[in-house]
């Protein structure tokens, strides 16, 4: 797939996004804001299955949010949907940039893993357990760096000049 398919891609989930919408229901849900651009996102998971062999029965999303994010999120719920605890837990930045097909450069890329910080929290919340090692440091680096840029006004691409 080129880049402009891919962008075609974001479009499509930005404009009619997947699983959108609050969940009544929910087991546990995740929010996470990016200050510097106001996207605000939650994610809501119903669980299923016994304790050590639960599956995503159920994922939904909601927020304010750029296109970037909204279809971040949106890929993001279709990818979790009926997945194990576990094998969800295992998607991580490199997954969620794979989905989107484009690098969204060093200040979206904050916008393109607020819905995977949002969806780890409320999965790990669910499970007992911290946000930890590597999810942790991958969750930071988005944060640094768009933090960075701000402070700096830089715009995408324009990091490192």
């Amino acid at each position: 797939m080129n880049e402009d398919m891919y962008r075609e891609n974001i479009l499509d989930h930005y404009k009619k996004p997947h699983h959108r919408g609050k969940m009544a229901n929910a087991s546990c849900s995740g929010h996470a804001i990016n200050p510097f651009c106001g996207d605000d996102i939650t994610f809501y998971l119903k669980m299923a299955g016994k304790k050590g062999a639960e599956r995503v029965e159920g994922v939904s999303f909601d927020g304010h949010a750029c296109a970037i994010c909204t279809a971040s999120a949106s890929m993001l719920a279709d990818e979790v949907r009926g997945k194990m605890a576990g094998q969800a837990r295992a998607i991580g930045k490199e997954r969620v940039l794979g989905m989107l097909g484009i690098s969204p450069g060093p200040t979206r890329l904050k916008c393109a893993l607020l819905p995977l910080k949002a969806f780890k929290l409320a999965l790990y919340s669910h499970l007992g357990k911290e946000i930890d090692g590597k999810e942790r440091s991958e969750m930071d680096e988005a944060d640094e760096n768009g933090m960075e840029n701000a402070r700096h006004g830089l715009a995408d691409g324009e990091a490192g000049k």
